[in-house]
């Protein structure tokens, strides 16, 4: 698998979904409020308990040829699609997933996938894996698989009871103010679509781009924006707490 070929089409992709949130041409550049801020759940679940063993997230890039068929299981996780289609059979139900769209695959779960025969399957795969697990395939082959990131050390401060495990699409509009410091009351692991992003992290701030990953424990306070004239686009792939916000002010006690 040529994978700088595939990080090209990839990109293309995500090109392609940033383009499909920008504003009419001629519209007018005005300061936008914080509600208009757009979230779409991409799929979620409820987990009844995530204490069991240390977890991790891990993301990686799968791509299935034109009617090539594969499957995968082993750790919770969900799929979003990125370009082209896959037909997902889990548990006896079909669904084909087009472009933006995605589906929650349990643990313990096998799911046969087979590729779109129009064009070449692209999706990314978000996990939330035990460290025992990190680094067994879940994809088998034919599927040609590309790792983008997985969490160095286990997601700190993750409690007993049950927690929401959701994929989430962000849109922030053009022009978006940094939004106040802030904190998870999870974890979060985010992948730029399409746009540039301003993170602040302790009174420095990075740009972030397509195609970036950026991981959110629950202790780290910071800030996004968008001072860029296209929407930022971004995924979220969240845990947090049953009944909890995902993203509560401020700072955690613990660094108060």
């Amino acid at each position: 698998m040529n994978w700088e070929a595939v990080m090209l089409s990839l990109t293309r992709a995500l090109l392609l979904l940033g383009a499909m949130a920008l504003p009419a041409p001629g519209a007018a550049q005005t300061t936008p409020a914080p509600s208009a801020i757009t979230r779409t759940v991409i799929a979620a679940t409820t987990l009844p308990i995530v204490v069991d063993a240390p977890l991790h997230f891990k993301a990686v890039i799968v791509i299935l040829q034109p009617g090539e068929k594969g499957s995968m299981s082993e750790a919770d996780g969900i799929l979003y699609q990125m370009s082209g289609s896959t037909e997902v059979l889990l548990d006896g139900e079909t669904k084909m997933l087009n472009t933006g769209e995605g589906r929650f695959i349990a643990n313990g779960k096998t799911a046969a996938l087979t590729a779109g025969t129009g064009a070449p399957s692209t999706f990314l795969h978000f996990f939330l894996v035990s460290a025992a697990d990190l680094g067994r395939p879940a994809e088998t082959p034919p599927t040609a698989v590309k790792e983008l990131y997985r969490t160095v050390q286990p997601i700190p401060d993750l409690k007993p009871g049950s927690y929401e495990l959701n994929l989430t699409r962000v849109t922030f509009p053009a022009q978006m103010p940094s939004n106040p410091p802030h904190h998870r009351s999870g974890a979060a692991l985010y992948f730029i679509i399409s746009g540039t992003g301003a993170n602040t992290v302790d009174g420095k701030t990075e740009t972030r781009g397509p195609g970036s990953l950026i991981y959110e424990p629950h202790t780290l306070v910071h800030q996004w924006g968008n001072p860029g004239n296209e929407p930022l686009v971004f995924l979220a792939f969240n845990i947090n707490p049953e009944g909890v916000a995902a993203v509560l002010p401020v700072a955690p006690a613990e660094k108060q």
